[in-house]
């Protein structure tokens, strides 16, 4: 078994299931600590309970925290770095979708959204970053955004704008923190197979016949990409945003039961 991430210690936010889950998974595979958070209780310890069985091993604690709650995800942060001898590695991928057109977007469905994907998103990577200059680690930091935030896509007009924002935030951390060895990056995953996504018949079928590679994404895709930005070797490597979509970005079009919904009547 692999090790390169043997000992190091790695905070992910938002890894009940799906992607999250996946690169938790990933990072214990390859020998490190991990703190898998998620919003309840439950979900967290029953998520890192079972990374733990599957690998015969007990590196992934439960660090359950609302991100929305911004002394809460802090709290949960602080904690993992306490217990476990600071932070190497923390990937921010807690978010939420609002999928609804721009005119029927409620005031209070936009504040939850700016609360998840901004909020907790900024201030979960601060008490992060704090750490790792408390403790002179030169860190990753690595932000989850999407091809929503780099190409537009009807009816994710709010959703987009934070993903959008995430990656700024990345260039101006970069910035900030380089001075201190930590690099700052994106990964903006494209259509993505999940617990979700699959309950559309049609996403798998439909988004193959759209992307150039012909293929759609699995949240190991997206974990293999979060690794290498963490990995050393890839020190060099800061402010960028890799897309992880097939090639989708390169033309955009939306699949054909997508088409038909999505345009107004």
């Amino acid at each position: 078994m692999s090790v390169r991430f043997e000992n190091k210690k790695v905070f992910v936010t938002g890894a009940a299931c799906g992607i999250g889950y996946e690169i938790c998974r990933q990072f214990a595979l390859e020998g490190a600590r991990v703190g898998l958070n998620a919003r309840r209780q439950e979900t967290s310890e029953t998520s890192s309970k079972k990374i733990n069985e599957e690998l015969s091993n007990s590196l992934v604690s439960p660090y359950p925290a609302d991100l929305s709650n911004v002394a809460a995800i802090q709290k949960s942060v602080n904690d993992f770095a306490e217990e476990n001898g600071g932070i190497d590695i923390f990937v921010a991928n807690a978010g939420i979708t609002v999928f609804e057109r721009f005119e029927n977007i409620l005031a209070e469905d936009f504040s939850h959204l700016m609360d998840v994907n901004m909020r907790g998103t900024y201030f979960s990577v601060q008490a992060a970053a704090k750490q790792m200059i408390k403790n002179g680690t030169k860190g990753r930091i690595i932000l989850m955004s999407s091809v929503c935030g780099v190409q537009a896509h009807r009816n994710t007009s709010a959703y987009g704008m934070t993903k959008a924002a995430i990656i700024q935030l990345a260039r101006s951390l970069s910035e900030e923190l380089g001075d201190y060895g930590i690099t700052v990056n994106v990964v903006a995953p494209g259509a993505t197979q999940s617990e979700r996504t699959l309950e559309d018949p049609n996403y798998t079928s439909g988004w193959k016949s759209v992307s150039p590679s012909r293929t759609v994404g699995t949240p190991a895709d997206i974990a293999h990409t979060t690794l290498f930005l963490a990995d050393e070797k890839s020190a060099h490597i800061t402010g960028e945003t890799i897309m992880v979509d097939g090639g989708w970005t390169a033309t955009s079009p939306l699949p054909q039961h997508l088409e038909k919904e999505l345009k107004p009547q």
